[in-house]
C-alpha cells in the first residue's frame, strides 16, 4: 500500500435497519497519522457509522475498503489484527483483572489454546502505561469507576497493535482532566504512532481544538468534511445543532475555541 493510499476508504456506504435507512451515500477517507473527528447531532448515525466500517455490523451497500482490500475479504480476526474499535460504554460483569482485560487485545494474534508470551505480556504492559493504567494493573475490573474502566479498554485496544482506532464517544465518561487526556492521546496516537483515529466526539468544541480534521454528519449522510475552520461555520452549525455559535482562536492557549451564544 502506498503512503497516500488511505487505511480506510468508505464509498456509497449504505446502511439499514430492517426498512429504516440509516447511513446514505457516505464517503470517507482515512489515512495513517491522521485523527478525524465525527461530529453530529444525536441519531446522525455516527455510532452505526462506526460499527459498519469495523466490520461489526456486515450487510451495507456499497465499497468499504481497508488497507487497500475489501472489507468483506477479511475474517473477523484478520480484521481485529488492523482495527480496534472502542464502542461508547463497555460492560465487564466477572472479576478480571485489569491486566488480564487488557491481555486480551492479544487474542487476534494468538492462536487457538495458545498462551500470551514474553512478548504480548510486554505489549500489554506498553498499552496501560500509554493509557495511565499500569497502577491499576492487579484491580479487579468490577471495582472500577466508569473513567477508569474506559481507559482500560481503550488500552486493551491498544493492546491489538491495531493500524486504525475507532472511538466511540471515548471521553463520556470522563471528567474534565481525563477527556483532555484521552483526546490528547488519540492525536499523539496518530501523530506519533502513525495510526489512523476516527472518533465519534460528542463536544464540538473539543473536536475542534484536537483534530486534524471533522466530519460533519447529519440524517445518515456526512454533509461536509475538512479543517474545523471549514466545517464548522456559524450557518452549519445554526443547521445542524440548531445553535448560534462561531469558531475562535483562544488568545491565551492558540487553540481553537467555540463560542456558543
Amino acid at each position: 500500500m502506498s503512503d497516500s493510499q488511505p487505511l480506510l476508504r468508505a464509498r456509497s456506504v449504505c446502511f439499514s435497519a430492517g426498512r429504516t435507512p440509516i447511513l446514505t451515500g457516505v464517503d470517507l477517507d482515512l489515512r495513517a497519522g491522521e485523527f478525524v473527528g465525527l461530529i453530529g447531532a444525536n441519531g446522525a448515525g455516527k455510532t452505526t457509522l462506526l460499527k459498519v466500517v469495523s466490520g461489526l455490523w456486515p450487510g451495507a451497500a456499497g465499497e468499504i475498503t481497508l488497507l487497500g482490500r475489501p472489507l468483506r475479504a477479511y475474517s473477523v480476526r484478520e480484521i481485529a489484527r488492523v482495527v480496534a474499535h472502542v464502542p461508547q460504554s463497555t460492560r465487564v460483569d466477572f472479576a478480571f483483572t485489569v491486566r488480564d482485560v487488557v491481555l486480551m487485545g492479544r487474542s487476534p494474534h494468538l492462536g487457538r489454546f495458545q498462551i500470551e508470551s514474553g512478548r504480548d505480556w510486554g505489549v500489554a504492559e506498553r498499552a496501560m502505561r500509554t493509557t495511565g493504567t499500569l497502577h491499576l494493573a492487579d484491580r479487579l475490573v468490577t471495582t472500577l469507576s466508569g473513567g477508569e474502566l474506559q481507559r482500560v479498554v481503550l488500552a486493551r485496544a491498544l493492546a491489538q497493535e491495531p493500524r486504525l482506532l475507532l472511538l466511540d464517544e471515548p471521553t463520556s465518561n470522563l471528567d474534565i482532566r481525563h477527556q483532555v487526556s484521552v483526546l490528547k492521546l488519540a492525536r499523539d496516537l496518530a501523530h506519533e504512532n502513525g495510526l489512523g483515529v476516527l472518533a465519534a466526539i460528542h463536544d464540538i468544541g473539543q473536536a475542534a481544538r484536537w483534530c486534524d480534521r471533522l466530519l460533519l454528519m447529519t440524517c445518515g449522510r456526512i454533509v461536509a468534511g475538512g479543517t474545523p475552520e471549514g466545517v464548522l461555520t456559524p450557518e452549519r452549525l445554526a443547521e445542524v445543532f440548531e445553535i448560534e455559535a462561531r469558531l475562535y482562536r483562544d488568545p491565551y492557549t492558540g487553540h481553537i475555541a467555540l463560542s456558543v451564544q
